[in-house]
């Protein structure tokens, strides 16, 4: 079956999402404000975070094609902890001890459900350790991008930095596409890619608009949960073409702490 290689999957995705978000901030006259861009400071945070984020996808569907889904979820759980700290450290939120121990809980976790594979970063390093390290990679990046906009929603609305962000991608991952092989895709691969564009501007969106109410930290809660859906799905709905990741007692382990340690860090109690 004929597929579109990571890039170019990665350029429709950023670019369908601003095409169609483009629009409808238009019409509802809530493009970015051209005049704050004009300052030196705005526009460098503001291409920052649009790296960040291209440097999210690529790494991410670079590092998917050399592992799994069920691997990369769990090991792109990185990011909202990276978050969760930057909280901390960036922002100044107050950490608990129960949170402190929701992280250590994670990752323990982390170290579990990967101990099988821990010889292929560590050891002889093969595609498959280089695919966990694009993840990780691709997680840095994320918490990079989402402190730069929680920093960078401090003058523009979640709406503007997205739409601003999502054609800075498309225009850094156009050059490096390749075309031709669009006309040999079926119906259902055109729908997948469709789906994805959408997804990027649901879920972006909805985060951007999260990091407005609520604090860095808190924001995590609902995404933890990811990585159990991901291996519930690929271990019970077979499907062509999709790594199933042997799943012992201790990868099982691992992948709950991992879950329930992103989710205590994130929700418990904060000191007063």
């Amino acid at each position: 079956m004929v597929t579109l290689d990571p890039i170019t999957t990665t350029f429709f995705r950023l670019s369908l999402a601003a095409v169609l978000m483009t629009p409808f901030l238009v019409v509802r006259r809530r493009l970015p404000n051209h005049r704050k861009l004009r300052s030196p400071r705005l526009f460098f945070q503001l291409l920052a975070a649009g790296l960040l984020l291209s440097g999210n996808y690529g790494l991410y569907i670079f590092g998917l094609e050399r592992t799994g889904p069920e691997a990369s979820q769990v090991m792109i759980q990185i990011a909202p902890m990276l978050l969760l700290l930057a909280g901390v450290f960036v922002f100044k939120e107050s950490f608990s001890s129960a949170q402190w121990f929701g992280f250590f809980a994670f990752a323990s976790g982390l170290a579990l459900f990967f101990s099988h594979h821990l010889g292929d970063i560590f050891i002889d390093l093969n595609d498959y350790g280089v695919g966990l390290l694009m993840v990780s990679l691709a997680a840095v990046c994320w918490a990079g991008y989402a402190i730069m906009q929680k920093i960078l929603l401090q003058e523009f609305t979640s709406q503007e930095t997205t739409v601003a962000i999502y054609w800075l991608g498309t225009l850094l991952f156009l050059p490096f596409c390749d075309f031709s092989t669009l006309g040999q895709l079926t119906g259902t691969q055109w729908a997948l890619l469709a789906f994805c564009g959408l997804n990027t501007i649901i879920a972006y969106g909805c985060f951007a608009e999260a990091l407005v109410h609520i604090e860095a930290s808190r924001v995590s809660a609902t995404i933890a949960v990811t990585p159990l859906l991901t291996v519930g799905i690929v271990q019970f709905i077979p499907m062509a073409g999709v790594t199933v990741e042997p799943l012992g007692v201790v990868s099982v382990l691992g992948a709950l702490l991992v879950v329930t340690g992103s989710i205590t860090t994130a929700v418990a109690r904060k000191p007063h």
